[in-house]
């Protein structure tokens, strides 16, 4: 198994870091393989946010459901879904650009994640441990306001970097499950009642199917944090929505 290979087997999140800042010189290549990474169109659709203010940390700390450990990490990345950068160069050409829409967001998206990835692969190549904060999704009337974003800018993924503490890096991966339940050959193929047991087993530990999966839906899925989540998306998507659509 080749190093990178090898890195992202091993790669986990990773939540207490060392004291001790990441050099100048290691941010600039996280940065710069992030915009490395793949695009649609060579468009780049997104803007990251280099969080360096601690003020703008703490308070991203209360807005990403309270998780003290983003104050402290020495490098935070917001990378924003960006339609509004290409929006205003067509009409500073006099293109005559239509609204962005929803389907530009999704482009938008997917290529602010990817650039994300290549940030986390790049930081685990110098031994910077990472963590995506998926919460930078919700609250997102507080959120725009802390970031100043315009209309067209979505915060798409959160990353937080530090050097980890050797109790993290002990720490073991959680689990994935089998390839078999994830690779479908050619179409989409769901599974039945016992193929979702079969595939869940080794996360049940001592509890039956029915008593984890539901601690886990209650937990996650049925949070309030998912509601606010999907609340914060649908206010974002106002913006999006054509007006004659």
């Amino acid at each position: 198994m080749n190093e990178i290979v090898k890195s992202l087997y091993e790669r986990k999140s990773m939540r207490v870091y060392e004291d001790r800042p990441i050099p100048e010189e290691m941010k600039q290549v996280i940065l710069e393989a992030a915009a490395q990474a793949p695009t649609a169109g060579c468009q780049q659709l997104y803007t990251i946010l280099d969080i360096t203010d601690q003020k703008l940390k703490e308070a991203l700390v209360d807005t990403c459901d309270h998780q003290p450990f983003i104050a402290k990490a020495p490098l935070v990345l917001i990378f924003c879904a960006d339609c509004k950068k290409w929006y205003d160069a067509f009409t500073e050409a006099g293109s005559e650009p239509r609204k962005p829409d929803v389907g530009d967001l999704m482009l938008a998206v997917s290529d602010a994640v990817i650039a994300a990835q290549n940030a986390v692969v790049a930081a685990e190549s110098f031994g910077i441990g990472s963590c995506y904060i998926g919460d930078i999704i919700e609250n997102c009337e507080e959120q725009r306001r802390l970031l100043q974003l315009p209309d067209y800018v979505f915060p798409a993924a959160m990353l937080v970097f530090g050097w980890p503490t050797e109790q993290q890096k002990q720490r073991p991966k959680p689990q994935r499950v089998e390839q078999k339940y994830i690779v479908h050959e050619n179409t989409y193929r769901s599974m039945d009642g016992s193929e979702l047991r079969d595939m869940f087993e080794g996360r049940c530990d001592n509890r039956s199917f029915e008593e984890w999966m539901g601690a886990f839906c209650k937990r996650k899925y049925n949070s309030d944090f998912s509601k606010e989540m999907s609340r914060s998306v649908h206010k974002y998507l106002e913006q999006y929505m054509v007006e004659d659509a």
